[in-house]
This record gives structure tokens, sequence and C-alpha cells, in this order.
């Protein structure tokens, strides 16, 4: 495991429960909009924790923590993510996964060996868009519906949701996504907030009323619409 991120306690990237939080270092995406562009490469040259550091305050704080997130990059690319999950299960503690969806087998796998408790999954666009969003040519869009029909059909809680980026997203591209996740799934909208990590500078999120119309103009197409 690559972790070059950790967050002793989060009370808000796991709904409902008090964990930590690592971010694993790389990822197959380039999203322009990217938060956390300085984790997307491999290089293990600086700012790398162990797995026993990380296991180790676990141990200490098994107690008062309910799980932990596990985010990046993108995670389930680490060769040894299996294992590494395993050992926190067996610590008692829940597994929040984030992902982009492009590994559908191993997702299917963790969820099987009931080794997840919730997944967050980003959809990045419509399929017609989703090359162009994430700046890879060769990317099948096939592996992003798979994902989103194993989390659809699973017993575990899950979400999906969507970066919104003005001149990236439309409203109609929200309710083509809608079509995808169908109407029981919690699926939320998050406006793009600008920062000095950001791959692509110069971009926009929308303004708040924006997207309350914008959700209010899907109705009941897409009534499972939050907004983070």
């Amino acid at each position: 495991m690559i972790i070059d991120g950790f967050e002793p306690v989060t009370l808000v990237n796991y709904p409902g429960q008090v964990a930590c939080i690592i971010f694993t270092r790389g990822c197959n995406f380039r999203c322009s909009y990217c938060q956390n562009g300085t984790l997307l490469t491999n290089n293990q040259d600086k700012g790398i924790i162990s797995e026993q550091t990380i296991l180790e305050y676990l141990d200490k704080r098994k107690n008062v923590l309910d799980g932990i997130c596990i985010s990046g990059g993108e995670p389930l690319l680490q060769k040894d993510i299996y294992i590494f999950i395993q050992k926190i299960k067996e610590r008692g503690l829940k597994v929040k996964l984030d992902t982009n969806g492009s590994n559908p087998k191993l997702l299917q796998k963790l969820i099987d060996d009931q080794l997840l408790d919730y997944v967050a999954m980003d959809i990045k666009n419509i399929s017609a868009k989703y090359n162009k969003t994430i700046n890879i040519k060769k990317f099948e869009f096939s592996l992003i519906k798979e994902s989103i029909n194993i989390l659809k059909n699973s017993n575990i809680e899950h979400e999906f949701r969507t970066t919104i980026v003005k001149g990236m997203h439309t409203i109609e591209d929200i309710k083509e996504i809608c079509t995808y996740i169908g109407k029981k799934s919690p699926y939320y909208l998050q406006n793009f907030v600008d920062s000095e990590n950001v791959l692509e500078k110069g971009l926009q999120g929308f303004e708040i009323e924006e997207i309350n119309n914008m959700v209010k103009q899907l109705g009941k197409g897409c009534k499972n619409i939050k907004i983070r």
C-alpha cells in the first residue's frame, strides 16, 4: 500500500460514523478538476506513511473509532488493498471505500467477501463525455456501468456522486446520469471548489442558486439527488 495522506479523525467522510481517513497514492484518471492532484502518481520518494503506522493507530483507537475511510487517488489500484482491508476488518472496524469505479472485478470481490461496509463511487460525467472528462483517450465506460450495477444490486450502503463544473456538466448530463443509477441509490452533486492542488486552473463551480434550480428542474426523474 502506498499511503500518502492520513487524517486521524473525521466526522464527515463516513456518514454517521467516527472514522479516520487515509489517502492512497496513484490514480488512472486525470480529471482536470481533481482536488488531490498531488496523489496522482506512484512516486514513492517522499511523504509515504507505512501500513504498520496506520494499523498501530487503529489498534490504539479502535475503541473510539467506528471505521476507516480509504480514499485516494484510486485505492483499488493498490496491489495489496485486499489484504490491507482484511487486516482492518480483523480489528472489528468498518470500511468505507471511495472509488472511481474503474475496477468492477475487485469491487465485486471485496463486496462478496464482506470486506466493505460503505462505498462512495464517483461518476465523472455521461458516457459521451467520459474520456474527455478524465483525460484518458482509451477508457471503456462499460467498466463504470458495471460498477454502478454492482452497487445498485448489492446490500451494502453506498452512494454515487458527481463533482459538477461549469462548462463541463449540464442539467441534461445530470439527467442522463440519473438514468444510470436509478431512483433508489443516493446521488450527490458536489459543486467544484477551486484550490491550489487542482490540475487545471481557471475552472469554476456553479452558484448555489443555479444548483438548486437544476435539482428543481430535474424533478421526480432524479428524486434521489442531494446537494453536498
